[in-house]
């Protein structure tokens, strides 16, 4: 089993990465064995919006830093940057090649980005989906954790791996054969619980570290009374909680505070309600607000003792990255091979 994921270095990581990707990474690092799992902070993705240079690299730091004080271990986990590792570029200009005009425009994301501004978008941002197939299906990988609005972009990943292999690999898919493509086609994994965080101002909208308003999320980096703060001005209604989770339809914040209570506890969120069903939210965000600070403070303090030692995280990227090297070289050999072109 080989899992692999990305995160993009652009912002400060709040609640939605750590209770919708971070976590589960750090319990499916836990589960399986050393080296199993990939975690890449996806730099060259960034490039498909302005971005400003020096601070990209900053925060590819402290991005890091962060992963590591949510729990991700450099020695059980290959943790490294694209940048460092060429391949990821190199197969994406391979797989440009397989990968259909249609495909790419079924791609909600784009448009979503691009807005009313099309024409303006870089090619990079057309593109990306192309390279996050090369993410993963460079290296073999098994399995590749997504929320609801990446399993597009994995089955597009899937189609690409599925044509390329039918197209340059003599009997594969043929009947009684056992002949293995280039590829292996990756199966989602759908976090369990809180795959989806929504802003603390908008209940419709995904929390996000794009989002112009920072209190719209928490960020892992802010300590208790920041914390406090942004739970008690979070948009709600003036009805007190209900008794069961049915009782929160139609109410969109409502349902994400308690959703984010669960989470954090670990609990359901009937059991949620079993608790506070009938009180208001003068009651029940205080103690949000400490469950919330009670959990991400440890997280706090080591991730600024860790993001004072530069040294020490590129350090811990150059050992991932060259890890990373060695296992995407035999498939972006088997690539080429495939395509017949000659390599020295």
């Amino acid at each position: 089993m080989r899992i692999v994921s990305g995160i993009q270095p652009t912002g400060n990581l709040h609640l939605g990465n750590y209770l919708g990707a971070i976590r589960n990474w750090v319990r499916m690092q836990d589960e399986h064995e050393a080296g199993a799992c990939l975690y890449f902070l996806a730099d060259l993705h960034a490039l498909s919006q302005p971005h400003d240079p020096a601070q990209l690299a900053a925060s590819t730091l402290e991005m890091v830093a962060a992963l590591v004080a949510c729990g991700i271990d450099p020695d059980r986990s290959v943790l490294f940057n694209q940048a460092q590792v060429p391949a990821h570029a190199e197969l994406q200009w391979l797989l440009n090649g397989t990968a259909r005009m249609g495909w790419l425009n079924r791609m909600t994301q784009f448009k979503d980005k691009s807005g009313k501004n099309r024409e303006g978008a870089s090619i990079a941002l057309f593109t990306y989906p192309v390279l996050q197939a090369a993410d993963v299906l460079l290296y073999q990988a098994t399995h590749v954790p997504v929320g609801d609005d990446q399993k597009q972009h994995l089955e597009l990943a899937r189609d690409i791996a599925q044509k390329f292999n039918v197209d340059f690999v003599p009997g594969y898919g043929e009947e009684d054969s056992d002949v293995k493509g280039v590829f292996t086609l990756p199966d989602p994994i759908i976090p369990p619980e809180a795959a989806r965080i929504m802003s603390l101002r908008d209940g419709a909208a995904k929390m996000s570290k794009s989002d112009p308003s920072d209190m719209s999320r928490i960020n892992l980096v802010d300590d208790a009374d920041e914390i406090m703060k942004k739970v008690k001005k979070a948009k709600t209604d003036p009805e007190p909680l209900p008794s069961e989770a049915a009782g929160l339809e139609g109410r969109p914040e409502a349902a994400n505070l308690v959703g984010i209570y669960a989470a954090m506890a670990g609990q359901s969120v009937d059991q949620v309600l079993a608790e506070f069903g009938g009180h208001g939210f003068g009651k029940f965000k205080p103690a949000l607000g400490e469950l919330l600070a009670e959990t991400l403070s440890p997280i706090n303090a080591r991730f600024v003792e860790l993001k004072q030692d530069r040294e020490m995280l590129g350090a811990i990227l150059a050992k991932g990255a060259l890890k990373a090297r060695e296992l995407a070289r035999p498939t972006l050999d088997a690539a080429y091979k495939a395509l017949g072109l000659v390599r020295g």
